[in-house]
């Protein structure tokens, strides 16, 4: 009996001395830079929200953030560099609907979004604006659907950023919600977009609130409603699609920061902890308003819920309009 008392304290004892230096990491951590990767190019929505954060946080949990792109594939190359990660907290992701979006959109993903991926948490909110080119004369939501339900279906067309892209679905909803058929041209990036919808070469495009903001005060682009449930400061004349003749009508950008799954509990919660510091910093806010964001700060777990109820959302949009990744 002596024997097996013996045996069972060392047991325990080597025990503990396994799960003592993972939980004294997890207490550590971090201990060094912590890498944030943009799955997108420089300069586009998720790489600004990525590089507005990074300092904030970085001043938080006392070591650099650094932002590393890498793009391609609608995001999934860099999300599955970051889902095939060691799962210690040091390498995370950040991400906007594609998120959501690219599993309905591919017929195969290179990782499972539910199973490979944790959220650390969101980053904020960011809204898009229907713009038209001069030359159509309307003024109004509800004078433009007057005028595609006057003519024949794709009739009219709209410009995005790419298949699956914000701008893309930005605007699938608007035609779900709508009842209305518009042509889909996709291009290589919002901007060219945003040109030929200035030129005319297609009617509209729902580009990022902060990049039609000096169309539209130029006089380039009409601006006929905001994406959101409410206007937006950076337009305050132009009413939300919603009041502007489309009840019903909402679409926000969001953006999250992911880790691998397996990633400790207590980590998740450090990085969550010291996100919501920054977010929660005046000097933040004010720079993220400025360039078109609104700060959104939310648990793990309500994040990983977020994200599976878009994901269920988008799938059914994706799968009525028939869209499926070029």
């Amino acid at each position: 009996m002596k024997i097996a008392r013996m045996a069972g304290a060392l047991c325990a004892a080597l025990a503990a001395s396994c799960w003592a230096p993972s939980a004294s990491a997890a207490n550590a951590f971090p201990e060094r830079a912590v890498t944030l990767i943009v799955p997108f190019a420089p300069g586009g929505s998720v790489d600004i929200a990525a590089r507005l954060i990074a300092d904030a946080w970085a001043r938080e949990l006392g070591q650099s953030v650094i932002v590393e792109n890498r793009a391609g594939a609608s995001g999934n190359i860099g999300m599955t560099a970051v889902a095939r990660a060691e799962p210690n907290g040091y390498t995370l992701g950040i991400n906007t609907m594609s998120l959501a979006i690219n599993p309905a959109l591919f017929k195969t993903m290179p990782f499972d979004t539910a199973k490979d991926l944790r959220s650390v948490g969101t980053v904020g909110t960011s809204q898009h604006v229907l713009t038209v080119t001069n030359s159509l004369p309307v003024a109004s939501v509800s004078e433009l659907l007057a005028y595609v339900r006057a003519r024949p279906a794709n009739d009219l067309s709209f410009g995005s950023a790419g298949t699956g892209s914000t701008f893309h679905m930005a605007a699938e909803l608007f035609k779900s919600v709508s009842k209305t058929q518009i042509m889909h041209v996709p291009y290589k990036g919002g901007g060219p977009a945003m040109l030929d919808t200035i030129s005319g070469q297609v009617q509209m495009s729902f580009p990022v609130l902060s990049a039609a903001k000096p169309q539209v005060d130029g006089k380039k682009l009409r601006a006929l409603g905001v994406t959101g449930t409410t206007r937006s400061p950076l337009l305050p004349d132009v009413p939300t699609i919603a009041e502007s003749g489309l009840p019903g009508y909402e679409f926000n950008t969001w953006f999250v920061v992911s880790a691998p799954a397996g990633t400790p509990q207590a980590v998740i919660d450090t990085l969550n902890a010291k996100l919501t510091q920054a977010l929660q910093s005046a000097a933040l806010t004010q720079r993220m308003q400025k360039e078109g964001y609104e700060p959104l700060i939310s648990t793990p777990a309500k994040t990983d819920a977020m994200v599976a109820a878009e994901m269920a959302r988008w799938a059914g949009i994706v799968k009525d309009a028939g869209i499926q990744a070029n």
